[in-house]
């Protein structure tokens, strides 16, 4: 029991952004010339993107460096360590709209920028789209963002902006993170999904649209399954959308729509 308790003190506190090893980029003298840690990070972002997460390994990334694995080493302690650098680098391409200028502002900028220049609706769905996109992007933030503490700088940036949307919504404290869980665990598990599918599209070798026919017509000639797609044909010809990207836009405005409405609904019943 008591070893129990340890480990899980251990995996609560482990992460690169509590024991100061993000902020010392290297062991001392003797790194190999050449590396540094924000190309080494890059680098793992760009492999993630096009090999995926199963196939990530310390060796792979050598190999890409063109270097030992020992070399990463020298500025990373595990390989842990090094996907957590490069969840926070993921949720630093977030782009988002200052609400005092008409040009872009990253996170940081639009955090600090003054809370009443914008509708709090229109900062949340902004907000919403940007994290769509980003799992959409990057499929491998999603299981890394179940898998660690997401403390680097951007993602607590990301996260403060969304706290101060919420609070100026007008709901009471205590319903705050129920409203953030509503929107951004609907979003983070839409995306993942929209990140599945292109995913499995691009192993397939077709596009979007003709892998949604080629599944559409397979799964109504299935006695199995014709019947409940059957049954669903009025529904998916009211959506509308004659391309896949149009369908998932469609769906996700409006669910996200029903939940800006729900969270005036909360508003209004004080």
């Amino acid at each position: 029991m008591v070893k129990a308790v340890k480990a899980a003190e251990r995996a609560a506190r482990s992460s690169v952004w509590l024991e100061g090893k993000a902020r010392r980029g290297g062991r001392g003298g003797g790194q190999p010339s050449g590396l540094d840690r924000d190309r080494i990070t890059a680098v793992t972002v760009r492999l993630l993107d096009a090999e995926g997460l199963d196939r990530f390994s310390m060796r792979r990334l050598a190999t890409e460096l063109n270097v030992t694995a020992m070399s990463v080493y020298w500025y990373v302690d595990t390989k842990d360590d090094l996907l957590e650098l490069a969840l926070d680098a993921a949720f630093g391409e977030l782009r988002l709209p200052d609400p005092d200028a008409t040009g872009a502002a990253d996170v940081a900028d639009f955090a600090d920028a003054a809370d009443g220049a914008v509708d709090w609706r229109d900062q949340l769905r902004t907000l919403a789209t940007e994290y769509r996109a980003l799992l959409v992007r990057h499929p491998w933030v999603s299981p890394l963002a179940g898998r660690y503490l997401n403390i680097g700088p951007n993602s607590l940036a990301f996260s403060r902006l969304v706290q101060r949307v919420v609070r100026r919504t007008g709901l009471p404290a205590h319903g705050v993170t129920g409203a953030i869980s509503a929107v951004f665990q609907f979003v983070y598990g839409y995306g993942t999904i929209e990140g599945h599918f292109f995913a499995r599209v691009a192993d397939a070798g077709v596009t979007p649209d003709d892998y949604f026919q080629q599944a559409m017509s397979a799964v109504t000639e299935s006695p199995d399954t014709a019947e409940v797609i059957q049954e669903s044909k009025d529904i998916m010809a009211a959506r509308g959308g004659d391309t896949v990207a149009e369908m998932l836009d469609r769906d996700f405005t409006f669910a996200l729509d029903l939940l800006v409405a729900g969270i005036e609904a909360m508003v209004k019943r004080g």
